[in-house]
Order: C-alpha cells, then structure tokens, then sequence
C-alpha cells in the first residue's frame, strides 16, 4: 500500500521543485537548475522514505509511551502526565537549539543528521528499558502491590528521552525548511505548488504512519515491547542510510547568519534610541547594498510601516561617529540594517495568530494523555480481539489525512473550476474552525468520561464495560483540529518570513507546542492542588480515574478554547496576511531607503 502513495507524493512534489541557486553549505554555488528530472525526482523519493522512517521511529513511540509508563513502570494520574507533557514540551523546544546552529554554523543537512544521530541514540537506550528487566521496575501485583521504579531505572530512561528530544531539535528545526529548499519559489508554477506543500507534506507521512503504527503499536502491546521498540530504532537507522545515500544530490544553502542574534541587536538598539523621534522626512535608515548579487537570488526585505518603534534601531543618528569610511556600522549594537528590523518584525508579526494555536495544541494534548489513560479503563475488545489504546491515535491520524485528500483533490480543484481562479479556504475561516473542533472536541469528551465512570462505578470494577468505539469521536475530532489549526498555523509561520529564516519558523511552530505541553503540565498540577482544598477529593490525580472528575478537567480547558475563539476572531485574525500581501514584502533584490527627521546635532 505505501508503493501507491509514493508515486502520489512524487506527482505533487515533483512537477516543478528546483530551488533557487544559491551557496551550498559548503561556499559552491548550487546548480540545481541542470538538475535533470529523473535526479529531482530521486531527491524527493528519498526525502519521502527519509522522513517516513522518521516519522515512524519517533511517533510510534510517542503515541504509546503513555501506555508504556503505565503498564510497565508503573506510573499513573499527574506524575505520568507530567513525564509525558514535559518530555513533548522539550522535543518541542529544543528546534529553537536547532534553528540557531542550522541558521548560524551548521546548515539545515548537517543539523538534521545529527539530530537524526541523537535520537538513534536516545531511542536505543529506551529500547534497552524495555528488553532488560533490570532497567523496570518489577510488574504490579494487582493496584495495591505496585512497586515506584528505583531513581536510576528513571535516570537512565530519562536519559534516552532526552537524547530523543535534543535529535528533536535538530530534525523538527530543519526538516520542513529543508525539503521546503527544493521548491523554486522564483516563478509562479513553484509559488503555487508551495501553498499544497504544508498539506501534502502532512498527508503523506499520516498515510504512512496509519500503515506502520498499527502493526507497530500491536507488536507493542500484544507481543512484545521489546521488539516493538526495536522496529522503530531499525527504522531510524534505515532513515539516517537513506538521508545519507541521498547526501550529494541535496541542495544545501549556506548558513546565512543567525536570525536570533540579529533580533538580540535590533531590540538593544531600539532601546538605545528609543527617544529618537521618527518623522516621514528627514535622514535615512541604515540601509546598505546587500552583499549577496542577483546570481545567487538572495530575497531582500524591504522597509514597511509596521512596528515603527522597531524602525529606531535602524535610524543614523550621526553617520560620523555610527559609520566607518565604507558606509558600514561600527557597532552592529546600536546601528541595524533595514533587512534586520524587517526580520524581527515577521516574527513580532506572527506571535498574535502563534499564540491563538497553543490553546489548540493544549486540546491535542489532553488526547494524548488522559484520552489514552480512558480508553485504558475502559472494555478495548472487539469481539476476540483487544484494541492497543496507542491505536485511538490512528483515528486522528485517518481523520486528518482523509480532510486534507478531500480539501487538495476535491474541493480546490472544483471550487478553482467554479470560479475561474485559484479557490481555497482562507488562513483566517481554516483556525476558526480548528478552534472550534477544539472545543468540541473536549465536550464531546467530558460527555463520554461521565459515561465511562458511572457504568464503571455501578459496575464496581477497574474496567469500565463502555466499548473502545465511543471515544472515536472525541479522537476524531482532535485529529480536525490538527488538520484545521495546526496546518494552517505552519503555513503561515512559513508563509510570513523570507527563505532565510525558515529554520526559524519551524523552530516557532513546535515552540507552540512546547509551550503547550508546558501550559498543560501547569494547568494539571494547579487543578489537582485547587480542586483538593479543604479535605476534598481532586479532580486527578491516583492511578484509577474511576475515582476523579476528568470531565471537570475537560470543560475547564474547554473554556479556555471558548476565550481562546473570541481572542483569535477579534485580534489575532487581523494579523494573518494573503499570499500575494505576503509576497509583496518579500522583494526580491530591492533597495528603498526611506527618511525620518532628526534634531540636527549642535556643533
């Protein structure tokens, strides 16, 4: 089945993906455009298994670690979630890591490959915990007789997590960008095809992903840990082979600087000069000729009106003392250059609609977590057969791929046929509704939490005789907020920096997510304490949640979607620009030096 979604992958990706020349990591100039076509589309094949093996070997143990800390180091209620929430807020903050060394010193290949390396290593070592008794502690005897796992068994799996979230960084920083690279945004076809990029780059490693993980999470849960653990570990291996192979015909641009560096230098020059006062006319703004010449297509930004206070960073107070004989600032501190200021002012410019997508990851969150612990206690049989809890990921997963194959192959080419031009769902109508699937998506959950726990408790038993298929809604619906929210989200992260500064995006988009794995950990902890005031009985927390009120939980955090929509559909939308405004910031090669007045300096 994955041979039929390779030639799909390829038909989209590979119609018109030459990448603007420009320096290879190691100073050459790129080529790319005598690149024949049977050479791209290798490029792009071996991409596509690249980051399928990925893909495979970090969600696969992603999507069952919950059940895994559970059923074998004996975890339960808050601390697991903890663990669980904490390990996914540093995967999704260590890319900022990332994006600096690929951005400043590395280049995108060599970061991506030792990031790969990294959690080779890291999942190697969780490997072992799950094939060395000695690493667990021993299996519970029943709810009474579970035995807490020593302080080094946790040491050494804390250790592997950790080597998994720092390859994080260097995978989740670069891989977007990086294949991102191979797209000639220089004329309209590549333009065009770009926006399908975000879309089809989710589809086809979901499909994948739908294919593996259920053989993978079964062999997890109903054969073997160890083993299950194993393929995935195998499959990175084949992953960093493959990446390998690939190694000469990648186009690598050179590191252009680091962007976190220069926003550092515009914020402390802004500061410096904060009592200058800009005026329409007058003297200009630090703007040199760019050193890069058009045969290298380097984009250049120009000045907008936007954030003016961030203009001061770049006003010449005194070009004697602020400039050397060859027009060059002397101290990169105080004076900055237009195309600096630009670039803080794309990052300032997306953190209002960056914001408005943490609360909906919080929601994507909760699934992974105590959607998997309900489903835990609840009756998993389908007829002979037991239902891994890892596999309700799946119906995310089939939900998210099915609405974006119905969106690229049905909607947009009928609804462009319709009206004569290019039709898709704005940026803006895309978040709203991956907001309110949000919401939904919690009630729908409380709604079956309360169901789960009565016929539990009237029942008297552990496991809940409520079937496995009532929470596929609740999945369901997760999996369209991931496909609403957090696609468009990443297309307009990317969509709203220049070339250079796609590391950065990146590395912004699963900051999101870390913040949010971070919010949810706070916000757990601060209901469990809240909630248990007074001799009362919290709402989480223990190893059985027959005994808490998740629903109560659930709503909570529903609420917050609510303030969430409201904030997003009255500020944040303002902020979310088209393709062709976004375009028309990102020049090309142009220079425009613009004036402010300055009090003339007294002899």
């Amino acid at each position: 089945m994955q041979a039929n979604i390779l030639p799909l992958k390829n038909q989209i990706l590979l119609q018109s993906f030459l990448v603007p020349q420009g320096k290879r990591e190691d100073g050459q100039p790129s080529h790319s455009f005598l690149v024949k076509t049977k050479n791209i589309q290798f490029i792009n094949t071996d991409q596509y298994w690249n980051e399928s093996f990925e893909k495979l070997a970090s969600v696969s143990l992603i999507s069952n670690m919950t059940t895994y800390l559970r059923t074998k180091y004996n975890m339960g209620g808050v601390f697991l979630v903890n663990v669980v929430s904490i390990w996914s807020g540093c995967s999704n903050i260590t890319p900022l890591a990332g994006a600096f060394l690929a951005d400043a010193h590395l280049g995108r290949f060599l970061t991506l490959l030792f990031g790969s390396l990294a959690s080779f290593l890291g999942m190697g070592m969780v490997t072992l915990t799950a094939g060395v008794d000695e690493l667990r502690p021993p299996n519970c005897q029943g709810l009474a007789t579970c035995s807490d796992p020593q302080k080094w068994q946790l040491a050494f799996l804390f250790a592997g997590l950790g080597f998994m979230a720092i390859g994080s960084g260097g995978i989740r920083a670069c891989n977007i960008a990086f294949g991102a690279d191979q797209f000639d945004t220089n004329t309209e076809k590549g333009r065009s095809q770009l926006k399908s990029f975000f879309n089809w780059w989710y589809f086809s490693f979901t499909i994948a992903l739908i294919i593996a993980l259920t053989v993978v999470i079964y062999i997890q849960t109903n054969i073997s840990w160890f083993i299950g653990f194993l393929i995935p570990t195998c499959c990175l291996a084949l992953s960093i082979m493959i990446f390998l192979i690939g190694r000469n015909t990648y186009i690598r641009l050179k590191p252009q600087g680091c962007v976190f560096i220069d926003m550092a230098k515009v914020i402390n020059a802004a500061c410096r000069k904060r009592h200058v006062r800009i005026v329409p006319s007058g003297n200009s703004l630090y703007e040199p000729v760019p050193k890069e010449t058009a045969e290298n297509q380097i984009s250049v930004l120009r000045h907008t009106d936007r954030f003016k206070c961030l203009d001061k960073a770049a006003v010449v107070v005194d070009s004697s003392t602020e400039l050397n004989a060859e027009g060059v600032a002397k101290d990169s501190w105080r004076l900055c250059n237009v195309e600096q200021v630009e670039r803080l002012k794309c990052v300032v410019g997306i953190i209002p609609v960056w914001v408005a997508g943490i609360t909906c990851f919080i929601t994507m969150e909760q699934m992974n977590t105590f959607g998997v612990l309900q489903v835990i206690q609840s009756d998993t049989r389908v007829g002979n057969f037991n239902i891994p809890p890892g596999w309700m990921g799946l119906a995310s997963m089939i939900a998210l791929a099915i609405w974006i194959f119905i969106y690229e192959c049905v909607y947009v080419p009928n609804a462009s046929k319709i009206s004569k031009k290019e039709a898709r769902l704005s940026l803006q109508i895309r978040v709203k509704i991956g907001i309110f699937m949000s919401i939904l998506c919690l009630a729908v959950a409380a709604f079956v939490e309360i169901r789960r726990r009565d016929l539990a408790l009237k029942e008297g038993t552990f496991i809940s005789p409520l079937g496995i298929a009532i929470f596929l809604p609740q999945f369901i619906l997760s999996g369209l907020t991931e496909a609403f929210a957090a696609v468009s989200v990443m297309e307009f992260l990317n969509n709203q920096v220049p070339e250079t500064m796609r590391s950065v995006a990146g590395a912004i988009f699963f900051l999101s997510l870390s913040i949010a794995s971070y919010l949810n950990t706070l916000i757990v902890n601060i209901v469990e304490m809240l909630s248990g005031l007074h001799g009362r009985k919290p709402w989480l927390g223990g190893h059985d949640l027959n005994q808490n009120k998740l629903e109560r939980f659930y709503i909570l955090i529903a609420g917050l979607g609510v303030l969430n929509f409201i904030y997003f559909h009255f500020y944040a939308s303002r902020y979310i620009l088209s393709y062709e405004e976004s375009k028309r910031r990102q020049t090309v090669l142009e220079t425009r030096i613009d004036h402010v007045d300055l009090p003339e300096k007294k002899s």
